[in-house]
């Protein structure tokens, strides 16, 4: 049981560190991670009485 959450552990450990190898490697091989820059704009209507 000690092995199988030892290879848990190391398992988690390695996709943390591809998880942010990507985010600093990703936009050189095209990922776009930038939010869309569009303004909206909504009627609110308040029910004040």
């Amino acid at each position: 049981m000690a092995r199988l959450a030892k290879y848990l552990a190391i398992l988690i450990l390695l996709a943390a560190i591809a998880l942010v190898a990507y985010a600093y490697i990703g936009p050189w091989f095209g990922a776009d991670f930038s939010a869309p820059a569009a303004e909206v704009r909504k009627p609110v209507v308040l029910n004040a009485d």
